[in-house]
């Protein structure tokens, strides 16, 4: 049987795997079961998730974008339901100015809220308010056999708490009812704490978990030694309608636009280079120090939307961001091995983030434990992928895992000493899916498809 689509080249926002697809593009929900391809099939979004999670070799991808319509919303309680090709940013230019903001948001708004259940994204303030699946109420999901069923706390839990964090592969999900969180303004109270090195950096982290909503701290990745950890840790929480200025009070539901910067190509690999990451870097360190009392949503959450296909800048091999989390318990020693490992290894690391997690979610491929969780970004390089393998056997040794929304090289064996409910989920996959039509790059390299 032929495979149904359009041949189209597709990457994750990684673009380090470069796949050949067959690309379908529905208009509305209700053509969704009639062009699944049974031969293997997977959604995709705005393809935001780094790795191979949303690209299928030789196999169908349903691109979900044009099903993204607002299907009903209660002013009260700020409950939405919404085709899953709806994205975040699509929320917050509607509904922002009408006092409502998503509950959980990633670091991007490119994104869709089918994207951010299969990946079970979370934040700046999981420690304190979770993942997204405490904000959606319920879903409906197009099942392999054609049936389409609504998973909730109440109905078809197992599906329900089985599809966050499952990337996509138990079935399609076209609907879900969401809550969104009441806000006075789009500005936010922030604080910048700086940190000389990873035990102050750790230290001030604890100390403000519970002082502040959300938090995220940046290092330094030119400090090693002595100084390995030193970076800026950014506070904040949402602003009221009293805490602004009269100029700022004249437009309390600020919205942003579109980005007014565009890496217009893949830039040369020569331009990464030692120099460069250090100037970016420097400036980086000095941004994240200097913020202001108040600032507005788009610098506090969504800093590199701001540039529109900044993931060119990693140039034609592209990169991946390795993120893990560690348990709390020695998390400092852990930390401090992990990290010497990465600085030291001679890649060129860059972007990154250091924050807490609070309690795992009811998810059980979600990704969020509690403990600390670091993200960086490599260039690929050839050495990479060796480091990488390196920095699993590291993580698992402290307990920890990696996150599949950021992965692009952990195997199957790694994947399941990290993850030992696979076996849960892939009962749930069997009672779903039995004929494994929905299926991924990522789910065949982890074994989950």
């Amino acid at each position: 049987m032929k495979t149904s689509g359009q041949k189209t080249l597709l990457a994750g926002w990684g673009a380090n795997c470069r796949v050949e697809c067959f690309v379908t593009r529905p208009q509305f929900s209700s053509e969704v079961e009639a062009c699944l391809d049974r031969n293997g099939t997977v959604a995709r979004g705005l393809g935001r998730s780094y790795g191979d999670c949303a690209i299928n070799s030789d196999r169908q991808v349903v691109v979900t974008t044009t099903m993204n319509r607002l299907l009903g919303f209660d002013d009260l309680t700020g409950i939405l339901t919404c085709e899953a090709g709806t994205s975040l940013e699509s929320i917050i230019e509607t509904f922002a100015p009408r006092g409502w903001f998503p509950m959980i948001t990633p670091g991007t708004k490119f994104v869709t809220v089918g994207g951010c259940i299969a990946n079970d994204v979370h934040g700046k303030a999981h420690h304190a308010q979770g993942c997204f699946s405490n904000c959606v109420d319920s879903m409906t999901v197009l099942l392999a056999n054609g049936d389409v069923v609504t998973a909730s706390r109440s109905e078809n839990e197992d599906l329900f708490w089985a599809t966050f964090g499952d990337m996509g592969l138990l079935g399609f999900i076209l609907t879900a009812t969401i809550r969104l969180r009441q806000i006075e303004t789009t500005y936010f109270h922030q604080k910048s704490i700086k940190a000389n090195d990873l035990e102050g950096m750790m230290a001030v982290l604890d100390e403000h978990d519970h002082s502040f909503p959300y938090s995220v701290a940046t290092l330094d990745v030119f400090a090693t030694g002595a100084r390995l950890g030193r970076g800026v840790l950014t506070v904040g929480d949402h602003a009221k309608l009293s805490d602004l200025s009269p100029r700022l009070a004249a437009t309390p539901f600020k919205v942003s636009g579109a980005p007014k910067v565009t890496v217009p190509f893949e830039l040369p690999e020569v331009t990464l280079n030692p120099l460069s990451m250090r100037i970016v870097n420097a400036a980086i360190q000095r941004i994240q120090a200097s913020a202001t009392p108040l600032g507005h949503y788009e610098a506090f959450f969504y800093p590199l939307d701001k540039v529109a296909e900044w993931n060119r800048g990693y140039g034609r091999r592209g990169f991946t961001q390795y993120q893990f989390v560690i348990p709390f318990e020695n998390g400092l020693e852990n930390m401090r091995k992990i990290l010497t490992a990465i600085l030291s290894s001679g890649e060129l690391p860059f972007l990154n983030v250091l924050k807490r997690l609070g309690k795992e979610s009811g998810g059980i491929l979600s990704f969020p434990r509690e403990g600390y969780t670091f993200a960086i970004d490599f260039p690929i390089r050839q050495n990479t992928p060796a480091l990488l393998k390196r920095l699993d056997a590291m993580v698992i040794d402290a307990g920890g895992r990696i996150y599949l929304g950021k992965d692009s090289y952990t195997d199957a064996v790694a994947f399941r000493t990290m993850y030992p409910e696979v076996d849960a989920w892939l009962e749930t996959k069997a009672k779903y899916d039995p004929s494994r039509v929905f299926t991924s790059n990522l789910g065949r390299r982890v074994g989950l498809s």
